[in-house]
């Protein structure tokens, strides 16, 4: 059989992108120095970014690349940046046998499915986490960087980023964003693609940039002005670390409380940003050149905070409403009763703390940026199925957000009253319009497809999972289940019960950890540009 695909090509740029993956390690490997830590996860890791990268750039030093090539390239980088971000997690556990010593043998991360995880889930910005002890005794300041950077590299996209600072990438570069960016397609800002990429990182940097000013300046201002209580533990390191993990709508938090562990003032500020980095931010780039109204008249952004507000209105009601049970934890034992009492007492009948951790778990479960105000496994049913149904809204397309994104259901929506329309009026001819624009019908099958491909993978990843826990007699509910699916899936993070905000996914095996792998996979790629390379028609000549 003769090959279509020329992967020599496409490999050829996936060894680029290794081999320029050296850089963004360079400051963890400095923060490390600056603590008096080792430097050997990041030396080490350099090292072979450099090797592998240049070794695979030699199968084709002067590639040229279609879609079939745009699609492998960017199914391979992803699966290669996973692996690379995997050997910092590696080498902290273990060393180098005869070289460097291992610096926390106790870690989680020692398992290489498990440090595979972790690294999927920061480039894909999903923010589940095999982790098992979050904090500093058990990991060291460079690596615990190297998480959050992971997902601020994936956030806007690994080979966007390439693309607009790459020249090797610039030729082709329309195929390859189109294959990587969220949503059913990118649009192009300026006239050159490298441009545009350009300018989606310059806006994605940009909003990094001032919430990482505004926490630490929260943190400063605290004590100037009188307010110890504004963000005491909003340290330098802190700022930076949620604002390499906001932005990208990641949540991997340096605290094992998430944003629990700050002020009530921090959680208010950090709300807008998850916000934003829901937005297309086409829509950005247009108020940045003088058209502000494009952001209102845009029909998927208020369908976007229209849908957050009615969830979020309804969560507070519930919630100022006394809906709290005892739940069961990670680990099996039950909530001690002092502290369900203080989030009982916190929220009900209180509006401000009801209508905070409303409007915050809502935003960030929708945005997919999986950080936790509070722990919701302590809230009832209904308040739970709430969030898990907004795991499956998703943000804007061209934002950061997982999940299957607001515009399909704003299409899907569309069609479904056209559908009626013409039922009633048959010889009427109704095109799907979005903001005031005729859709191609092609393009309407495919947003359908999408969706339903979505679902399907959703239930039927559910039954793997289920059978395989069922095969070791690991007990898990439906509900853990089903939220572990659409938290890997939709990149949203945290699910319920022993999956929740406050917990992980160590609990499931080897197998099941390595399905999740994939699902994170997949779901950052929109399932498409991943399972068209495993059909045989793809390949064939």
């Amino acid at each position: 059989m003769n090959i279509r695909v020329e992967y020599r090509a496409s490999l050829s740029l996936v060894g680029t992108v290794v081999r320029y993956l050296s850089v963004p390690l360079v400051a963890p490997f400095f923060v490390s120095l600056y603590y008096g830590e080792s430097v050997a996860p990041f030396a080490v890791t350099i090292l072979l970014t450099l090797l592998v990268g240049s070794g695979l750039e030699r199968l084709d030093p002067d590639p040229d690349i279609g879609a079939r090539e745009g699609f492998l390239m960017v199914a391979a980088t992803w699966i290669a940046v996973a692996v690379v971000g995997a050997v910092p997690y590696l080498v902290e556990a273990h060393g180098v046998p005869g070289l460097v010593p291992a610096l926390h043998p106790e870690s989680t991360l020692g398992n290489p499915v498990n440090a595979l995880f972790e690294a999927m889930s920061g480039f894909t910005t999903t923010g589940a986490t095999v982790l098992g002890d979050i904090s500093f005794d058990s990991h060291t300041r460079g690596v615990m960087l190297w998480r959050q950077l992971t997902q601020w590299l994936g956030g806007m996209g690994i080979v966007v980023l390439a693309v607009a600072i790459l020249p090797e990438l610039s030729v082709g570069g329309a195929q390859l964003m189109d294959a990587e960016a969220p949503g059913p397609g990118i649009e192009k800002l300026t006239p050159r693609i490298a441009e545009t990429a350009r300018v989606l990182w310059g806006v994605y940097a940009g909003l990094t940039a001032l919430e990482i000013v505004l926490l630490y300046g929260m943190h400063l201002a605290g004590p100037a002005l009188g307010i110890p209580g504004l963000a005491p533990n909003m340290t330098l390191y802190n700022a930076v670390a949620h604002g390499l993990t906001t932005m990208p709508t990641g949540g991997f938090s340096p605290e094992a409380r998430s944003i629990e562990a700050f002020s009530a003032a921090v959680q208010w500020v950090i709300v807008p940003f998850m916000i934003a980095a829901g937005v297309n931010f086409a829509l950005f780039w247009g108020v940045l050149t003088g058209d502000p109204r494009r952001m209102v008249r845009d029909v998927e952004f208020r369908a976007y905070v229209g849908a957050m507000g009615v969830l979020a209105a309804v969560l507070s009601l519930l919630l100022f409403g006394g809906s709290f049970v005892e739940a069961v934890p990670p680990g099996g034992e039950t909530y001690d009763a002092a502290y369900l009492s203080s989030v009982t007492d916190a929220v009900v009948g209180n509006a401000e703390p009801a209508i905070r951790h409303a409007v915050f778990q809502v935003v960030s479960i929708v945005t997919t940026t999986g950080y936790a105000s509070i722990d919701f496994n302590t809230w009832s049913a209904p308040a739970q199925y709430l969030l898990l149904f907004g795991m499956f809204i998703g943000g804007s397309a061209g934002s950061t957000g997982g999940s299957i994104k607001v515009i399909r259901w704003v299409v899907i929506a569309k069609s479904l009253r056209r559908e009626l329309f013409t039922t009633a009026h048959p010889d009427a001819v109704r095109p799907v319009r979005l903001n005031g624009r005729a859709l191609d019908e092609r393009g309407v099958r495919g947003i359908f497809a999408f969706s339903l491909l979505y679902l399907v993978l959703f239930f039927l990843s559910v039954f793997l999972l289920f059978l395989d826990a069922t095969r070791l007699s690991a007990s898990f509910t439906v509900l853990e289940t089903m939220s572990a699916v659409a938290a890997t899936l939709g990149n949203v993070g945290p699910g319920f019960g022993i999956v929740g905000p406050m917990g992980g996914y160590l609990a499931f095996t080897d197998i099941g950890t390595l399905y999740m792998v994939f699902l994170m996979w997949v779901g950052r790629l929109e399932i498409i540009p991943v399972l068209v390379c495993l059909t045989p028609e793809y390949w064939r000549r």
